[in-house]
């Protein structure tokens, strides 16, 4: 059996380092032909020279010369910036991208990795959430598998694996409810950045952790399984599982319930849309029903979680106003992560941008890629005025 030659955008991230251990445990499956990086300089010549990269992309260009005079003993080519990550992304050398890119940043080379033939496996869930019906008519023009990294896409994906076709009824998205799923309003309301990316059971980046903490995180969810699994907004329930056990489930017409179960490692779902359709041995914890004890289920709280509401909102009135929405989110979590701005700034801000944001119906990605810098930039003036 041929190895899988994988690009990694974003190895130096949560995703990233993950996915390098899968191929670790796997040397006879995938090897390593690109890996991305945008400012962690040091990790990224560690990986390239444990994994025998041929390229690499440091895309700040002020890290090019110390990354290229690490590696060119090595014979690893060197590469800097966003163009190239979408050049290299389509070589013939490429079998998997695997798209672990913070924010709107993934989509461009999901894009072009798309054009060129070559299967996602994606974690990167803003590259649908902004760009979700230009990038969905892309992967059915060219054929190719997109496969979710995302722990609860992955559940429903590999419950609808289970399902021989039958039609389902409706997708129930698990949530863990973050930090802040038992403190009340008026203290989840002077919450630090610190103590939201105290997240109780996922180690991420700090960007997703911050989404986990407002419920944001699953309403980007709840937009990527209306597109990844062709299902209305309304078809998906989001339901609060604190202990993170069940990753999602699929409702069938007749009422039955198939849920894919796991412990909280990533390595499992990432592992999965890499070896897809097998699956391989994993170094990972295995579930013990017997010392699980109780398994407990919650409606979400709109009121104290806001973001999940807007989430809604946006992919009902469709178009770009997803776009916005996720730009605007990119904006104030930035803010918020920098103490300038609060924890509820963050969907006023959200809610304010797509109030203002002009109507597309039908976005070219073009109109994605407009619609993106003027929310962001939007949002910035207006936390600037706070």
């Amino acid at each position: 059996m041929e190895k899988r030659r994988i690009a990694i955008l974003g190895s130096t991230g949560s995703i990233g380092t993950q996915a390098l251990d899968v191929i670790r445990q796997h040397p006879d499956r995938f090897e390593v032909e690109l890996l991305t990086a945008n400012n962690s300089a040091e990790l990224l010549i560690r990986q390239a020279i444990a994994f025998d990269a041929n390229a690499v992309v440091i895309r700040n260009p002020t890290h090019y010369k110390t990354v290229a005079d690490a590696l060119q003993p090595h014979g690893i080519k060197v590469f800097t910036g966003m163009d190239s990550v979408c050049d290299l992304v389509t070589s013939d050398r490429v079998d998997m991208v695997l798209t672990a890119l913070v924010g709107f940043s993934g989509l461009k080379p999901t894009l072009a990795a798309i054009r060129a033939g070559k299967p996602i496996a994606l974690a990167n869930k803003e590259t649908l959430v902004a760009g979700g019906p230009v990038v969905m008519d892309l992967v059915r023009k060219h054929g190719i598998p997109l496969l979710p990294v995302d722990s609860e896409h992955s559940a429903i994906f590999q419950c609808l694996l289970g399902a021989a076709g039958n039609r389902i009824s409706r997708i129930h998205l698990t949530a863990s409810g973050g930090p802040f799923r038992t403190w009340e309003r008026k203290d989840i309301a002077e919450a630090t950045y610190r103590q939201a990316l105290q997240h109780p059971q996922w180690h991420m980046g700090a960007k997703i952790t911050i989404d986990s903490s407002t419920m944001m995180n699953k309403g980007f969810e709840m937009i990527e399984a209306r597109w990844l699994f062709d299902t209305a907004p309304d078809d998906i329930r989001i339901v609060v599982h604190p202990q993170s056990i069940i990753h999602s489930m699929v409702e069938f017409e007749d009422g039955a319930v198939i849920a894919q179960m796991g412990h909280p490692d990533m390595r499992e779902p990432i592992q999965f849309a890499l070896s897809f359709p097998d699956r391989l041995t994993l170094d990972n914890k295995k579930l013990d029903f017997a010392r699980l004890g109780s398994l407990t289920f919650e409606e979400p709280d709109m009121e104290k979680f806001p973001c999940l509401g807007l989430a809604f909102e946006a992919i009902r009135r469709g178009g770009n106003i997803p776009c916005a929405m996720n730009a605007a989110n990119e904006a104030a979590v930035a803010a918020y992560l920098r103490d300038q701005i609060g924890f509820y700034d963050i969907p006023d801000i959200i809610e304010a941008c797509m109030a203002s944001t002009t109507y597309i119906e039908h976005p070219t990605a073009d109109d994605i890629l407009a619609t993106n810098k003027e929310a962001y930039d939007w949002s910035v003036s207006l936390i600037d005025k706070k």
